[in-house]
């Protein structure tokens, strides 16, 4: 039986703090996500006081964090650069905790096939000291999906010495980049998934996923190599991948994220109600069947 329950990533409203709780309120969620990477959310402008404060706020309005987004734009592949990320990165682990929630989704960069490339090494001892420093302190630093198939992300993911490292599930970033199936993706990546974003889209043209990762800002407003749509007007075959979700017993959040469009809040209002359609009919289908 399908039950996850829906958030959205609150930044996706493209309006003040307050104001896209309250919109995220009304479209009957249970959760939000935020970006903390910079601005009044950050590590450093978030004391104890502002802490609680933000809490009591999206508490007040029936809601809780899925997930703090900590994706500081520049991935752990280069060493020399690696330890101020690396810190930065410890410093959003511990809002996380602060905040009530124990997940931090971010992106990596791109994981080589080849494990004797000079950078796979780079990035496993970065992120494998993450994700010592994450389960100390009862947390997962969330890899988001896409950049890699994930057969070389569960490969990285088993190289790696604890459990703090995990997946943040994006079955679009898979359909727009690597062409990697995303209802297959989830039985590779198994129990490694604590979170997921609930987008679609669709590959345009085959281009080196290294090309795309480093501006990856330009592609998404020129439309060149992929698309994001709505909900359901994608390549993500939604419903085999909630299929998916519930065979491997996950029971965390769908996030919504929406990061083109004119009118942002009407596309999450319709994903999400994409959404909680298919969990209906997913259940009334399987309700069928047991009788």
């Amino acid at each position: 039986m399908f039950s996850f329950p829906i958030g959205v990533i609150l930044d996706s409203f493209r309006l003040p703090v307050r104001d896209a709780l309250a919109e995220a309120a009304k479209l009957g969620v249970q959760g939000i996500q935020v970006y903390v990477t910079k601005g009044e959310l950050s590590p450093e402008n978030m004391t104890a006081e502002k802490c609680s404060e933000f809490l009591d706020m999206v508490r007040s309005y029936g809601l809780a964090i899925s997930a703090l987004c900590g994706d500081l734009g520049q991935g752990f592949g280069d060493r020399e650069g690696n330890p101020v990320l690396i810190e930065k990165s410890k410093r959003i682990l511990e809002l996380a905790r602060r905040l009530d929630t124990d997940i931090v989704t971010t992106h990596i960069g791109v994981i080589p096939e080849d494990k004797s490339h000079p950078r796979y090494q780079i990035m496993l001892e970065a992120c494998g000291e993450l994700s010592l420093f994450a389960e100390d302190i009862g947390a997962r630093l969330a890899v988001e999906t896409g950049p890699e198939r994930a057969v070389t992300l569960k490969r990285f993911l088993d190289d790696i010495s604890s459990n703090g490292l995990a997946v943040n599930m994006d079955p679009a970033n898979f359909v727009m980049v690597t062409g990697d199936d995303p209802v297959q993706a989830v039985y590779t990546l198994g129990d490694h998934i604590v979170h997921t974003h609930a987008k679609d889209g669709r590959k345009l043209a085959d281009k080196d996923p290294e090309i795309i990762y480093r501006i990856i800002e330009e592609e998404i407003r020129s439309g060149k190599s992929f698309v994001e749509l709505p909900l359901g007007e994608g390549d993500v075959p939604f419903q085999l991948y909630l299929k998916a979700l519930e065979d491997i017993g996950y029971k965390g959040f769908l996030t919504v994220e929406r990061e083109v469009g004119e009118d942002p809040a009407k596309d999450i209002g319709k994903a999400v109600l994409f959404l909680k359609n298919l969990i209906r009919q997913g259940n009334d289908h399987e309700g069928q069947c047991g009788h």
